[in-house]
């Protein structure tokens, strides 16, 4: 029987576009066909909450809702769909949903968005739109299913989807288990007592109180309703003219034909045939075509069909479809064989890219990037191994071809089309085979850096193969082996024939395994250029022995079509301990329950009170405004950098390559139209030139700025211009730290930035037993991976005057480098910064001239220019944290005491200094985290001519603590003890705390670690897991597990900081603060404070202050001194600020009050006021906070545990289990700190653990995009994430006894590196036992940072496979 789908029955076209946003319908008759879903967007309707991040498909910032009617079946297909890759001219007929429309302040929040403010799972906001979006999608279609109905309160989401849901969303500030918590919360499935820290109920309540509590969910809220004014349209596809370009939408193939005929005959024409145009996101394009032909209206390309030889899927059929199409059951009957393929082939579709590309990216687009452009597909490989078949169309010739003679072919032509794909049903194409026990195996593989998906493989693979048991033997014998490779640096997918020839027909023996191994080495090669070779070659090696050892020597039986215990049973028959060694967990669950312990503290009410984020709710509807999001002023301009490609030469002049001519271009801006001073920022540390003069320093500096009518031409603009160099008679560039040491190129430390030496090195040395001398370790760079880039707004005012809005740190620095470079007096300039998409330090010095540069260009042309940097540039130019060389030589007692270490550091600061002056004091706050005796060091800042560096969150403190941590595990290794042990012992008393901090160190009540330590190991099992870990890797050959316990001591400083707090007259009060809000909650900790501190006035209604209060934007005129909002101690300055302010307030209300309470016998807030209005009482004060320099400084405690599981064969790492104690003194607000440790510890993690971050020979950033760089996702976090907020009392110095959480926490990160570093000994003793070399014989080994798989692996051993069937023939 055959079943036919097709998606849709167009057969007509129209010369308009028509199609709703939010209910809201558009028509279009003039559109440029280039133009995104995004772009029209932002730029013509009033919904900003779609956000371009990367605009690439790799963060989910931009996700809508797309719903399209089906009037043959009348029903409404909802998907999710990046907004950044979609072309308008395809939602012809379509609905559109943004987080404004699933719910917002006027019509009402939806429960998703209530829920993401109340489980804290937004902080910066940005990314928190698309969140919801994604979950919106999610439960649409899950409440669409036919499943059981849930209980009240809950939707038909499994909580598996409710995590999957943003598996493919990047959130750079909150860790995600909040974002899961609250998307679980929605699942039927749900254990509410795995739902973590909320606003809504507190521990120990029953689930029903919970539920009640909860912002209720119907049916209702999953309802997308679709406008009854499309559906008409719906049978419709667009034609559409526009300046000479066209859009084109065939019905049929003979309208195809003729349209790619017409193309062929006028040769001088470009033309892209297209569906869901995710292609641009990984092959950007430069220029527009003529011609854009959709091809998802022609029936005969999006059909299903199913018959009993297999399934064809028509070439536009999108991924999401062929994954159900591969996965439904239906009126066809296929074998148990065939449906284990199809379910197979559909499990691995669903670790390709994320789910909104999924369902646009066509599986045709697929496999014609695989062909022509040579894209490392998963569904080549997958569809290689069972013989799919294409149906090719060229003019009017149809021709079938296999995947591998079409992989094999020449670039397929322009007028060629793909069809579709057949996928045949296995049982009907084998060679039935007379012997009635061969059965069918089949297995893909894949190795990225995401489980889940959204990254590219290193390597995918696909094995089938017939297996028979030999009625003469308890052996297998391989019959029809296929064996395919793809994605590891080689053209295309390729079959593996001279191994499958081998293994055909032979019995299956460790012998046979090993030869088989051996060859596939020789066929298996990258192409010079890919980055990883032997890795990726290792893999092939480790999958191929994957897919055979279980069944050597294995009590296997083989009944009803498949091979019973296969994938789970044993390499051999008396090692009961593999049993799980194979275990192929398609989706593992993502995040096991966690906790979140909180101490509340009442005493300064509502201080102290875990209250939800200031506009927390607003961000989660889009409705949060960020700089970008501000209408642009008539006659707006838009402006793109044009940066340096060279390290090292003059500039000469700038043009744009021949025949290439952008569109809309205005003006290049160089350092020639500058009025006043070239300087793009201004710090105490020194200065930064705005554009290259004559000589660039580096690659990624800035030579000059395109400004066009639109931000699309000037990104285009500025990447076809052509930068003339000439590098004649200079001296070669200085590319590393060594380079710049042997040519004597540094920045100079301040005196007064230099920290001071710690005791006796040379008697420290003396003391030693035994010394490890000069031992090397290089530390790379992290991006900030903000999800909003750089960003600025500059206009034109009155009297020679400009007004700038920036998404920066610092306004104050930018308010002065603008009027010093545009040559006006400051009073001339104002910057105003309402809160940023996320800084971690990125926004700080290098904003300045993202501002700069709009601020020259508007001057210069009097018109308003805005930028919002494309992430490519942005990750080119932005720095990120100092890659440095360090040099250790440590001394020790047997027993693990240290006794003294000397340190040489060399760091890379690139071609300007930047903030590089800080990182010395820096460096060795965090350093001093253990008692080293004596500490000896020589810093120096390396002036290269790189990037230049900038302040990365917790800058220098996360790279020293890493160089502790090494230390630390040197000592031991060399010691043959525990590195928990030497921890111990070299844990600071407070004596020696007061000897290496000095007024820091504080009372020795305040010295916490100690206790958190012990406290750490009890309430993680730390004991109990070591040992259990112990016996894990005893049992298991290819997987470890370690563990490790690290311990912090950060010291951070107060700052100066500004306040202003005003009362209106109906008793509302707005604030000022010098601090800005970028997802720290500074703003929320500052109207806690305002709220307590003048409710000490003591009237009535004060209980209520919180909600009248208002934090309002940063204005550097209004508020003056605002210093940087960085180094963790931000928001309790402001705090500190604005209670001084509500200190003077109170001071003038008081007589008052008094004066009212004899008249009235009770006074109210309101009342209160406005008698204070009607006797000129001044209602507004403002301060500047100036910390005591004798107790400015103070010291964070905290300390982790984290266990990690590697596995051998792929060196993948997860994250089972970190555990948190974290001081917080009293915290301001628990919520809050609980977040930023989160948030800061994953991203920790990123730079331990995954973010590489690479320049080139010629110094340019290699990891430019989100398809090569890789910041942790929600399947890369630890799966039980605990953390303990402690409270630990009164800290007279500082501000209501609390402490900074910002930056502190990510030092913690490097536990897990530890813990990786623990489970790769025990491999690489494992692999030594193989080898036949004693244990002993193991020298200590460096694991790099990041430790990404391929190092892992590495050290795991390249070989280990071959070493490991070596020994084991040896043993036979």
């Amino acid at each position: 029987m055959e079943t036919t789908t097709t998606t849709t029955t167009s057969t007509s076209t129209k010369r308009c576009l028509v199609f709703a946003v939010n209910g809201q319908r558009f028509e279009l008759f003039n559109v440029d066909p280039s133009t995104t879903l995004l772009q029209f967007m932002r730029s013509q309707t009033p919904f900003k909450s779609v956000k371009l991040s990367c605009g690439e498909g790799g963060c989910g910032a931009c996700i809508v809702l797309l719903s399209k009617y089906d009037s043959v079946h009348d029903k409404v297909e909802d998907f999710s769909v990046n907004s950044c890759l979609t072309l308008l001219c395809s939602v012809n007929g379509c609905s559109i949903t943004t987080a404004e429309g699933v719910g917002n302040s006027k019509d009402g929040f939806h429960p998703i968005q209530e829920r993401f403010s109340g489980f804290h799972a937004s902080q910066c906001g940005f990314c928190t739109p698309g969140m919801c979006v994604s979950l919106f999608a999610a439960l649409v279609n899950a409440d669409k299913t036919n499943r059981q109905e849930p209980c009240p309160g809950f939707s038909k989401l499994t909580v598996s989807e409710a995590e999957k849901s943003i598996a493919g969303n990047l959130c750079r500030c909150t860790g995600y288990r909040p974002i899961v918590d609250a998307c679980k919360s929605f699942a039927t499935d749900v254990d509410m007592e795995d739902l973590g820290f909320n606003s809504f109920w507190r521990k120990g309540e029953s689930d029903e109180v919970k539920l009640g509590r909860l912002p209720p969910y119907n049916r209702k809220n999953a309802t997308c309703v679709f406008p009854e004014f499309l559906k008409k349209e719906t049978t419709m596809g667009a034609n559409l003219d526009s300046e000479g370009y066209h859009w084109y939408s065939p019905v049929s193939l003979e309208q195809l034909q003729s349209l790619l005929q017409i193309n062929e005959a006028n040769d001088g024409t470009s033309m892209k045939i297209i569906v869901g145009n995710t292609g641009m996101g990984y092959y950007k394009e430069l220029v527009r075509y003529d011609k854009y032909i959709d091809l998802r209206y022609i029936p005969e390309l999006s059909i299903i069909r199913k018959d009993p030889t297999g399934i064809e899927i028509g070439a536009a059929v999108t991924i999401s479809k062929a994954i159900e199409a591969l996965k439904e059951e239906n009126e066809v009957e296929f074998s148990q064989e065939a449906k284990l393929v199809f379910k197979k082939i559909a499990d691995h579709m669903e670790k390709i890219a994320s789910g909104f590309i999924r369902n646009s990216a066509s599986v045709g687009g697929n496999l014609i990037m695989a062909q022509r452009k040579h894209f490392p597909s998963d569904i080549a490989t997958i569809l290689l191994s069972v013989d799919a078949i294409l149906d090719i169309m060229t003019g009017q010739k149809r021709e079938k071809l296999t995947l591998e003679e079409f992989l094999g072919r020449p670039p397929l032509e322009s007028k060629s089309v793909l069809l579709s794909i057949k996928i045949p049903c296995w049982e009907s194409s084998r060679d039935v085979s007379c012997d009635n026990y061969t059965k069918l195996l089949y297995e893909t593989y894949r190795a990225a850096p995401r489980p889940l998906g959204n990254a590219l493989p290193y390597l995918n693979a696909t094995f089938s193969a017939q297996v028979s048991l030999c009625k003469n033997s308890t052996g297998l014998m391989l019959k029809n082996c296929r064996l395919v490779f793809g994605a590891y640096g080689t053209k295309h997918s390729i079959r593996a024939r001279e191994v499958e020839k081998f293994l055909s027909g032979k019995l299956l023996s460790i012998g046979v395994l090993y030869e088989a191994i051996k060859l596939l080495e020789t066929l298996v090669i990258p192409e010079d250029g890919t980055s990883s070779p032997a890795y990726r070659s290792s893999l092939a090696v480790g999958f191929l022995f994957e897919f055979l050892s279980p069944l050597i020597d294995s009590p296997v039986e083989i009944s009803d079509g498949l091979l019973n215990g296969y994938n789970s049973t044993l390499l051999f028959k008396n090692s009961n301990q593999e049993l799980d060694q194979f275990g192929q967990t398609k989706f593992p669950p993502l995040l096991s329950s966690s906790k979140q312990v909180i101490q509340l503290n009442n005493e300064y009410h509502p201080v102290g009170e875990p209250i939800t984020k200031t506009g927390a709710i607003l961000q989660a509807s889009g409705e949060a405004i960020y700089v970008d999001d501000i209408p642009s002023p008539k006659n707006c301009l838009h402006g793109a950098f044009i940066y340096s490609t060279e390290p090292l030469a003059r500039v000469k002049g700038i043009k744009f390559k021949p025949g290439l001519s952008p569109d809309g271009v205005i003006a290049v801006i160089s350092f020639k139209d500058i009025p006043g001073v070239n300087l793009g920022s201004k710090t105490v540390l020194g200065t930064e030139p705005l554009y290259a003069d004559e000589l660039t320093e580096g690659a990624g500096q800035r030579i000059a700025f395109v400004v066009a009518d639109t931000q699309k031409n000037a990104d285009i603009a500025a990447n076809l211009a052509v930068v003339v160099y000439d590098k004649e008679n200079l001296e070669p560039p200085i590319l590393s730290v060594e380079e710049a040491v042997e040519r004597c190129s540094f920045f100079k430390v301040p005196p007064s930035l230099y920290p001071k030496q710690v005791g006796d090195l040379s008697k420290g040395m003396a003391e030693a037993d035994h010394r490890i001398l000069s031992a090397e370790i290089k530390l790379g760079s992290q991006y900030y991976f903000y999800m909003e880039t750089q960003t600025a707004l500059a206009v034109p005012d009155e009297d020679n005057c400009m007004v700038v809005y920036s998404s920066i740190q610092c306004p104050e620095f930018a308010h002065d480098t603008i009027a010093r470079c545009l040559g006006v007096p400051g009073h001339n300039i104002r910057v105003i910064t309402r809160r940023l998409g996320g800084g971690f330090g990125g926004k700080g010095v290098k904003a300045m001239a993202v501002a700069t540069a709009c601020a020259v260009a508007a001057y210069k042309l009097q018109r308003p220019v805005r930028i919002y940097v494309n992430r490519k540039t942005d990750m080119i130019m932005s720095g990120g944290r100092h890659p440095m060389k360090i040099t250790y030589s440590v001394g020790f007692k047997a027993n693990g005491k240290i006794t003294a270490l000397k340190l040489d550091i060399l760091i890379d600061s690139g071609m300007f200094v930047d903030v590089s002056p800080i990182m010395p004091m820096h460096m060795l706050g965090a350093l001093k985290k253990y008692d080293w005796g004596a500490l000896s060091f020589d810093i120096k800042l390396c002036k290269t001519n790189l990037p230049s560096r900038a302040a990365m969150r917790a800058p220098g403190d996360v790279q020293a603590s890493f160089i502790a941590e090494a230390v630390i595990e040197h000592v031991a290794s060399a010691l043959s003890m525990e590195v928990d042990s030497v921890r111990n012992i070299n844990l600071h008393t407070h004596n020696s705390l007061d000897l290496f901090f000095a007024s820091a160190a504080g009372e020795p009540l305040e010295y916490t670690l100690p206790s958190i330590w012990d406290k750490l190991a009890n309430s993680s099992s730390f004991y109990h897991r070591t040992e259990m870990i112990k016996e894990f890797n005893r049992c298991h050959k290819w997987k470890k597990r370690g563990i490790s316990r690290v311990p912090i001591v950060h010291e951070v400083a107060m700052r100066a900081t500004p306040g202003k707090v005003s009362i209106l007259r109906d008793g509302s009060i707005v604030v000022e603060v010098g601090g800005i809000e970028m997802g720290q909650g500074l703003w929320t900790k500052v109207k806690q404070m305002i709220a307590y501190a003048l409710s000490l006035v003591k009237c009535g209604g004060t209980e209520d202050l919180l909600e009248k209060v208002r934090v309002i934007e940063a204005d550097s005129l209004s508020m003056i001194q605002g210093g940087f909002t960085a180094g963790s101690t931000t928001s309790e300055s402001s705090c500190e600020a604005v209670r001084l302010c509500c200190n003077i307030l109170i001071e003038r209300l008081v007589p008052l009050k008094e004066r009212l309470l004899e008249q009235m016998g009770s006074v109210e807030w309101e009342t209160l006021i406005l008698q204070a209005y009607l006797n000129s009482i001044n209602l507004s004060a403002s301060t500047l906070y100036v910390p005591n320099s004798s107790t400015m400084r103070y010291l964070n405690y905290a300390a982790a545990v984290s266990e990690v599981e590697v596995n051998l064969i792929t060196g993948e790492t997860t994250n089972l289990r970190t555990d948190i104690i974290y001081d917080c003194g009293k915290s301001l607000n628990p919520a809050v700190d609980l977040g930023q440790i989160e948030g800061a510890y994953v991203q920790g993690i990123g730079f331990f653990m995954l973010e590489e971050y690479n320049t080139n020979s010629d110094g340019l950033v290699i990891e430019d995009s989100t398809w090569t760089y890789k910041i942790p996702t929600v399947d890369t976090i630890p799966k039980q994430f605990n953390v303990e907020i402690l409270n630990s009392g009164n800290h007279k110095n500082r501000v209501l006894s609390s402490k900074a959480s910002g930056e502190p926490p990510l030092t913690l990160a490097v536990s897990v590196h530890c813990a990786t570093r623990a489970a790769v000994r025990e491999a690489r003793q494992q692999l030594l036992s193989w080898s036949g070399q004693n244990e002993s014989d193991s020298t200590f080994c460096q694991l790099d940072v990041p430790a990404t798989m391929p190092v892992v692996k590495e050290l795991c051993g390249l070989d280990s496979i071959q070493k490991f069937l070596q020994w084991t023939i040896g043993k036979i």
